[in-house]
């Protein structure tokens, strides 16, 4: 489970935009749904304008996954295995969508559930004094919510249970410095990412809350920074300061909510699922220095036309690739970046060209997932080339069950 940190507040927006009434609201609003909360007994299913403020309809956590799994049962006995059939509860979809409805679909989902539908009086009109899109982000935070197509990369220190307490914080704080450095620069080009980031113990969890394909590109590009960061921190530091990492990168689904936290939900969000959980189990295979990617095919919209487009690993490299034009000219270590190269990593094939490799992994458990190899090569106009990741001669240590060419 992860756990985002931003900058505090209620949500995704900035203070210094709302009227001195429009934060009343806000904190209005927060209060009584907080009541509704019950110190984190029942959640927010959906909401609903009303006459009177907002209807909302809440159940007790616990019934949330009884529906689900009373649902997934009942489908089981009619869902047809030769076809293939992924049974979806009603429940679940409607986790992975926006929390505010229409009346009509708030009665409707009320029915489902057999609950009756609570009325929030208000002292201002939702649509009219306060954007919709705030007071959704106000209610996210008694709900739970689901993303399918999530990037997230993970940062891990080799080696970090066999060091001192003193050197275990050195290295996490070296490393967060690496994070806040590369995000820093991004700034600098005016490459925006909305990144969130949480500590696994042994290294960082990083995601971009954005999820167009401009965004998914802009967060391997951060991951690359941090990377290059980090090696020129090992290749300047005499002790044991700087420390040797590993890397994942992979874009799968999870689930968000807010745990409490005293007598209040979190202001940061909580992240726990399938993109997370294979992260944690590809970094375990990871050779110290190496960089996975997982073997993902997601939707993606564009930022510019809101379309959205099924891309895989391979296609995704190479987007990146096409971007990184616009990280030339930005300064490591105080030399400009003259040229970045990133790509999987494969041996000769028989016609003489060079080939991208899928591994699949095994973990602990005999569980099995498809990763490729990455490299990322950056090029300085004076100083010496940072070179990042792994390449295919140096893999002789990789666990792996099989390979093929793709």
């Amino acid at each position: 489970m992860t756990s985002s940190q931003g900058s505090p507040g209620h949500g995704d927006w900035d203070d210094d935009d709302l009227s001195v009434d429009q934060k009343a609201w806000i904190n209005g609003l927060d209060r009584r749904l907080h009541e509704l909360w019950g110190l984190g007994r029942n959640l927010i299913l959906v909401w609903s304008p009303s006459d009177v403020g907002m209807d909302v309809l809440v159940l007790p956590h616990y019934s949330i996954s009884e529906h689900a799994q009373r649902a997934r049962e009942e489908m089981e006995r009619f869902a047809s295995s030769a076809l293939g059939i992924q049974p979806t509860s009603f429940i679940e979809e409607v986790i992975a969508n926006p929390k505010h409805v229409t009346p009509e679909g708030l009665n409707h989902l009320a029915r489902l559930v057999e609950a009756e539908p609570l009325s929030v009086p208000l002292d201002f009109a939702p649509g009219r004094d306060l954007d919709f899109e705030l007071i959704e982000t106000v209610v996210k935070r008694y709900s739970i919510s689901y993303v399918e197509d999530r990037a997230v990369a993970l940062f891990d220190i080799v080696g970090f249970s066999l060091l001192s307490p003193l050197e275990q914080v050195t290295q996490l704080n070296s490393l967060a410095h690496s994070v806040n450095s590369a995000f820093s620069k991004l700034l600098d080009k005016r490459i925006d990412i909305n990144f969130a980031r949480t500590t696994t113990g042994d290294g960082f969890y990083i995601w971009n809350r954005d999820r167009t394909i401009q965004a998914n590109v802009n967060l391997y590009n951060f991951m690359h920074l941090v990377l290059a960061d980090n090696a020129i921190a090992r290749s300047k530091s005499k002790t044991n300061v700087a420390p040797l990492l590993r890397a994942c990168f992979h874009i799968g689904g999870h689930y968000e909510f807010y745990q409490s936290e005293g007598l209040s939900p979190t202001v940061y969000s909580y992240i726990v699922g399938d993109v997370t959980i294979e992260l944690a189990r590809m970094i375990d295979r990871a050779l110290p220095g190496q960089v996975l990617v997982g073997d993902f095919l997601v939707p993606m919209p564009d930022r510019d036309t809101g379309l959205a487009t099924r891309i895989d690993s391979v296609e995704f490299i190479e987007r990146t690739q096409k971007s990184l034009s616009g990280l030339q000219g930005m300064e490591l270590s105080g030399e400009e970046i003259q040229d970045i190269r990133c790509y999987l990593t494969g041996d000769k094939r028989e016609d003489g060209d060079y080939g991208i490799k899928k591994y699949l992994i095994a973990d602990k458990h005999g569980r099995t997932r498809n990763v490729f190899n990455a490299k990322i090569n950056i090029y300085r106009t004076a100083g010496d080339p940072i070179f990042l990741g792994a390449q295919t001669s140096e893999l002789g240590l990789f666990k792996t069950e099989s390979e093929e060419f793709v």
